[in-house]
């Protein structure tokens, strides 16, 4: 399995989107995203590229295994 490495905030919003989440807002350089059944909403900064810190939360609360991330993104 290949190492968690920075990704353009881009690919992780399409990402995101092809999750089933919706768009809710944004404030200054934070999107917010959000999906029935999770306890709290997905923050995704809107920096070059997103630290690997952030995809490891996101995907924790998420409920996603890197396995599972690996998978999705070799279908975008």
């Amino acid at each position: 399995m290949p190492r968690l490495a920075p990704l353009p905030y881009k690919k992780f919003e399409r990402f995101l989107l092809y999750i089933g989440c919706t768009f809710e807002r944004q404030k200054g350089s934070h999107k917010v995203y959000s999906k029935a059944g999770l306890s709290r909403p997905i923050i995704v900064p809107t920096y070059k590229l997103l630290p690997v810190m952030i995809i490891k939360n996101n995907l924790r609360t998420l409920g996603l295994s890197q396995k599972q991330y690996f998978e999705i993104l070799k279908k975008l």
